[in-house]
């Protein structure tokens, strides 16, 4: 397959700057897999298409403030790190601009020296391994809380009106809980406490699992062809009652639902390795989803529009097909749906 068949026209003007308020008053597009149908719809209206016994699966991973703005130590350039994921101690993973500047031994100050980082090494996909410490302007020793002191919210390059500092909140799922992600699972953005009651009404069950998000998510494809990709590992958790939720759901014959690429790849992840069920277990997945993939969980999506010739494009057309996401697609631009991570959603029966 090659990167370029799953480009499409996307305008400036189609990618939202910001939320919509309320966050459900967004709209839906409806996708019917069975009908090769597209439907026009709220996102309001996305219970209705819920029945007793769903289970609604979410990725209940935090953002954390992972944007730092710094200078080099020696020359007072200016640098920007985007932190990925920690090991649990003070040595990140970071992506740094400009990066090629960046060399092993390189230390970058923040604050006016209130947090500083020091380049390792290089990875092989190009980011970079730092350790952070606190500078000799600090009033604490706890790294963690240095970044949050002086970190930026994380969006998207294609954000450039987005919301500041203190409106961090609206880049967060109402159910966000355990923190560890440079970007949010934008498909949940749009739920709020009233699509939750009026789900429970209808019976829907919910479960939760934890992925996340980094590098693998949102790295642009690189090379020709789809197959020489590869994805970048990011750590995952399904605890105990998630895994029988699954279960469960899958042998009373109710669908499973995915909110979100991440809840997807998740689920499908630990499938794949345990002869299509799903189990309480933690880890690092590097799954690739694209067309072909037999997905063994998952029975319906929500998830927003997609970046073009992105991995989380070809996700989607794996589970609709290629000719009805670019259908749907098409009829999004046409009626000016919002795209991207502020956007619009859909729901894929």
């Amino acid at each position: 397959m090659l990167v370029k068949d799953f480009d499409y026209p996307l305008r400036d003007e189609l990618i939202a700057q910001k939320p919509v308020t309320p966050r459900d008053s967004s709209r839906l597009l409806m996708v019917n897999r069975d009908e090769k149908s597209v439907t026009d719809k709220k996102f309001t209206d996305l219970p209705s298409y819920f029945e007793k016994g769903d289970l609604l699966v979410l990725n209940d991973t935090k953002v954390y403030p992972a944007r730092m703005f710094g200078n080099k130590l020696d020359t007072g350039a200016n640098v920007e790190l985007l932190l990925l994921k920690t090991t649990g101690s003070d040595i990140w993973e970071a992506l740094a601009r400009p990066g090629k500047k960046i060399k092993p031994g390189t230390v970058i100050s923040f604050g006016g020296d209130i947090l500083r980082a020091e380049a390792l090494s290089d990875t092989e996909d190009g980011s970079k391994i730092m350790r952070l410490y606190p500078g000799e302007k600090s009033n604490t020793d706890i790294v963690i809380d240095l970044v949050h002191q002086l970190g930026e919210l994380p969006l998207p390059p294609y954000i450039t009106d987005g919301p500041k500092r203190d409106e961090r909140d609206v880049y967060q799922t109402i159910y966000a809980k355990y923190e560890g992600s440079s970007a949010a699972p934008t498909a949940g953005l749009h739920f709020t406490e009233n699509i939750f009651s009026e789900l429970k009404s209808r019976g829907v069950e919910f479960a939760y699992v934890t992925l996340h998000i980094g590098l693998g998510t949102f790295r642009p494809m690189q090379t020709e062809h789809c197959e020489d990709h590869v994805m970048h590992y990011e750590s995952y958790s399904i605890t105990s009652e998630t895994a029988s939720a699954v279960e469960r759901a899958k042998k009373s014959g109710k669908r499973v639902v995915a909110v979100g690429t991440t809840t997807t790849r998740t689920l499908e992840a630990v499938a794949s390795e345990n002869d299509g069920k799903i189990v309480p277990c933690s880890g690092e997945t590097n799954l690739y989803i694209r067309p072909g993939f037999d997905f063994k969980v998952v029975d319906t999506l929500v998830t927003n529009f997609h970046q073009p010739k992105s991995t989380l494009l070809l996700l989607v057309s794996a589970f609709a097909s290629q000719e009805l996401i670019f259908k749907a697609y098409n009829h999004a631009i046409d009626e000016e749906y919002r795209f991207l991570s502020f956007g619009d959603s859909m729901l894929i029966l």
